[in-house]
This record gives C-alpha cells, sequence and structure tokens, in this order.
C-alpha cells in the first residue's frame, strides 16, 4: 500500500515537470481510469499514457491484476491507487473512466451484492466527483443490458428483456441502474456522460480463470482438455479485439457534449459458440475434444450489436478479424501458461 501512495504522491509532485513541446503540455490531460488493473482497464491506461496524459488508476484489486500494469511504470505520469469505488474518494482529475466492476458471470454471481453496490454506489461516488470537478466521465455499460434480447441485432432504442431477480441480475440491473444514474446527473447537474454498451470483447490480459468463453476455450484447448460448450452450442455471439474496443472508448470520450450515448461498441460479426470452439481447436493444433454442459440460467440465445449508431458518430468500426485477434489472444494464454509451469510469479 505504501508503495501506491508514495508513487501517487510522487507523480502529483512532478506535475508540469515532464518534458513535451507546449502544445502537448497544453493539451494534456489527468484522467482516472477506475478499475485501471483489469483486462480493458490495462489497455486504456496504456493507451492514454501513449497519448501523452496523466492517468491514475483506481482498482481494489478483486478481479484486476498487478501484472497488468506494471510495465506502465515506465511513464513519469502514472500512478496507481488501491481503493474500492464503493467508499469516496476526492482526487482532481479532467476526465473519469469507470470500469471497476467485475464482468466475468463466476466473478460477478461470486459476491453478487458487492457486484450491485459496486454498479450502483460506486458509480454514484464517481459520479459525485465529477460533479465536483466538472470533469467528463465516461461510463463502461454491457450489452447485458438487453438481456435475452427478443431482437436481434440489437440496437441502443431496445429496452432489452431481463430478469430482475435471476442468478445474473446482480450484473445487468446493477448496469442498467448506473445508467440511469448517469443520465440523472446529466439532467439535473449538467454533467457531460459518455455511455457505452459493450459486447463480448477479448484479447492479451485477460484472466485464465475468468469463465468467459474466449479464455475458457484458449486455456482448455492449450492445455488438452475438454472443450467446454453450455447448450448444444448454437448459441451466438460477436467478438470484438481489445484494440478495436479502446479506440472506440477513445473516439467516446473525445465526442461532442451532446453526445451522451448509449452507443453499442462490439464487433457485428456473428459466430455460434460451436464455430467458436473449432476455430479455437484449429488454431491452436490442440486435440481437445468438445463436450456439452446444461445451459446456464438466462444465458442469452443471440448477442449481436448493431454498431450503425457508433459508425455514423464516431466514425468507428472494428478492424481486427476474429483469426487475427484469437492468434494474438492464443500467444498470450501460452505465454502465460508456460510462465506458470515454470512457477514464475505472475503477479507483481
Amino acid at each position: 500500500m505504501n508503495y501506491f501512495r508514495n508513487n501517487f504522491k510522487n507523480t502529483f509532485s512532478n506535475l508540469g515537470k515532464e518534458s513535451g513541446s507546449p502544445r502537448h503540455r497544453e493539451m494534456r490531460k489527468r484522467i482516472l481510469v477506475a478499475g485501471g488493473a483489469g483486462f480493458l482497464g490495462s489497455h486504456l491506461c496504456e493507451h492514454l499514457l501513449g497519448a501523452g496524459h496523466e492517468v491514475i488508476c483506481l482498482d481494489n484489486f478483486s478481479t484486476g491484476l498487478r501484472r497488468n500494469i506494471a510495465q506502465l511504470k515506465r511513464f513519469g505520469t502514472f500512478s496507481v491507487i488501491a481503493h474500492d469505488i464503493v467508499e469516496p474518494i476526492a482526487l482532481d482529475v479532467d476526465e473519469i473512466y469507470n470500469l471497476a466492476c467485475p464482468a466475468s458471470p463466476p466473478h460477478y454471481q461470486a459476491n453478487p451484492i458487492q457486484t450491485m453496490k459496486t454498479c450502483v454506489v460506486g458509480s454514484l461516488n464517481l459520479l459525485d466527483l465529477a460533479a465536483r470537478r466538472r470533469a467528463r466521465i465516461f461510463q463502461a455499460s454491457t450489452s447485458e443490458i438487453y438481456g435475452d434480447p427478443h431482437i436481434h441485432p440489437q440496437v441502443e432504442s431496445y429496452w432489452g428483456n431481463v430478469n430482475p431477480f435471476g442468478p445474473r441480475s446482480c450484473y445487468d440491473e446493477g448496469k442498467r441502474s448506473a445508467e440511469t444514474l448517469f443520465f440523472d446527473f446529466h439532467r439535473l447537474h449538467g454533467l457531460e456522460i459518455k455511455i457505452v454498451r459493450i459486447f463480448n470483447t477479448y484479447g492479451p490480459r485477460m484472466r485464465p480463470d475468468d469463465g468467459r468463453v474466449v479464455s475458457n476455450f484458449i486455456v482448455q484447448a492449450l492445455k488438452g482438455e475438454d472443450i467446454t460448450i453450455y447448450g448444444d452450442g448454437s448459441q451466438t455471439r460477436s467478438f470484438c479485439f481489445a484494440d478495436d474496443l479502446i479506440d472506440g472508448f477513445i473516439r467516446m470520450m473525445a465526442s461532442a457534449p451532446s453526445l451522451t450515448g448509449p452507443i453499442n461498441l462490439g464487433n457485428p460479426g456473428e459466430f455460434t459458440i460451436g464455430e467458436l470452439a473449432e476455430r479455437v481447436v484449429e488454431l491452436t493444433g490442440s486435440r481437445s475434444k468438445i463436450v456439452r454442459r446444461p445451459l446456464p440460467v438466462d444465458d442469452p440465445r443471440q448477442r449481436r450489436p448493431d454498431i450503425s449508431l457508433a459508425t455514423q458518430e464516431l466514425g468507428w468500426r472494428p478492424k481486427v478479424e476474429l483469426s487475427e485477434g484469437l492468434g494474438q489472444t492464443i500467444r498470450y494464454f501460452d505465454e502465460l501458461l508456460s510462465r506458470s509451469d515454470r512457477k514464475v510469479p505472475e503477479s507483481v
């Protein structure tokens, strides 16, 4: 804890001392990334630092990993605070990205009350901070807003089909409630808000134990274990590579104040779970067998974003094809599992 506090203090004592052109210094922002040690949060922190901004990574490390941000210590404008957004915090920032919430079903269902508190109380605390600092604030919402949808593909105007008291509702309804809070702050306080709804995303820095379908399949294939499909494998998902998603985040945050969202961000390419399993087996060269298990409660049958709004308003479309993205992700997990076999510590 002392390291993080000292790193935070040192970063702020060096404000204005970094090298760069006057224009670069003028454009630099102090940006808070809540959930910054997570899969997507760490990619976002890296991108923002590369663009010359000061970045504060806020994380309680319940699912985020210190190894994800270890390489960012080379930036003199990067700091880390170990903190849970369920507790208020006072910081001087220009922008806030809220990515702080477990996103995989096993993790958010492990402590559903805490998940709901993170979505609602945590969002309220960050919104209060944004209102005090007049900071623009970004909410990483989710396609789970749509539940098991009755329309396909899903458009932002669809209100969804969500079970309000099922095992997934802590996350689904928590994210829906967070969107409500964001819009109430926008209407009552004129707060500049940005809301995106994230569809299935994958890439390096996913946790091998997060229970999401891409990481599950890759890890099982690399270990030569049976690849587990829930249901008959005909349910569909649309998979967006992390780099494409982060590009959408940056474009959304930089958009005109009038564009509040919500805006879908995801890859409209649609694949069955069975097709994904076969693709992973092919790319890994694994001899794993595909086995089937019962479908979990409230697992959506179809998931595909309509990204017309993102294309029109942000000029955004995903660029990375599934095979290319899976290749990068497989290499990441292969190296990670090799390090684990050599008993090299993964955390920092």
